[in-house]
């Protein structure tokens, strides 16, 4: 009886067979190919680099550059990343996948950090968590605002455990920094999305957006093929998460420098009244 029980199938085999429409299977195909290659493609290509954006942003000769000299190693190990570390620097021209500093906006003095997207896809590994948890200190010890500039695939695959280790470092530095009451401003660009969204990206006093920047976690085609249902037009895109509450304010680019000033002279650190 024992050995019946043990030799019975664990499983139902069940036969389905299904008619394929391959007309809706083409023309599925076809929608899919036009929206591929609209706005989302054009946003990409408008992706800007770090030192672009500090050009756009910070006042002409005030900004002055932090923790240079900090370089990546390859703690684990890991195949081919000290080339692909290499070859990142070469196409970028930069050391690591942000740039941090302080800077005048409009006059305001800020501490501020800009996340890469043309290095490795902003990841975020060992040196980009210390570089940024430094610049939040530097805050903290300058007594100025901070604002970040997040644009990132996430947590740096190549580092494993160590890459996940920078979402609590820069939290808890953020953290102290609240108990200081110096205020932090997060601006979000295309993409930001894992480790980065799940750690200082959403922890913002203010949290700004560029226009239909994709903000998420796992991204809308992880998460279609994980619950095998459409998601709603728009899902994770900056204009959908304003509604849902996520989000501040959505701003264009050519609009940033100027309210951040604005919202700069709004909370000013030393509590000062301006007309």
């Amino acid at each position: 009886m024992l050995k019946d029980f043990f030799n019975r199938k664990k499983y139902a085999e069940i036969s389905v067979e299904e008619k394929i429409d391959t007309k809706n299977v083409a023309e599925r195909a076809e929608v899919k190919e036009k929206l591929a290659d609209t706005s989302h493609d054009k946003l990409k290509d408008s992706r800007m680099g770090a030192r672009e954006r500090i050009r756009d942003i910070i006042d002409e000769e005030t900004f002055i550059e932090y923790d240079k000299g900090i370089k990546t190693i390859n703690p684990l190990e890991f195949p081919d990343y000290q080339e692909k570390i290499a070859k990142a620097q070469e196409n970028s021209g930069e050391t690591e996948a942000v740039i941090t500093g302080e800077g005048d906006i409009d006059g305001k003095r800020s501490v501020i950090c800009v996340m890469n997207p043309k290095f490795m896809m902003g990841s975020m590994g060992s040196v980009v968590g210390e570089k940024i948890t430094r610049a939040i200190e530097k805050a903290e010890e300058k007594r100025l605002p901070i604002i970040i500039f997040t644009a990132s695939g996430g947590a740096r695959m190549q580092e494993g455990i160590l890459s996940l280790m920078q979402m609590a470092k820069t939290s808890a530095a953020l953290g102290r920094l609240k108990e200081k009451k110096l205020p932090y401003i997060a601006v979000l660009t295309d993409p930001t999305t894992g480790g980065v969204t799940a750690s200082f990206a959403m922890l913002g006093d203010i949290i700004i957006s560029e226009p239909n920047t994709l903000i998420c976690f796992a991204g809308p085609r992880v998460i279609e093929q994980t619950i095998k249902q459409s998601l709603p037009e728009g899902f994770q895109r900056a204009e959908f998460l304003l509604k849902k509450g996520f989000i501040d304010m959505i701003v264009d680019r050519g609009d940033l420098k100027a309210m951040l000033a604005h919202i700069l002279t709004l909370h000013p650190i030393g509590g000062e009244i301006h007309d």
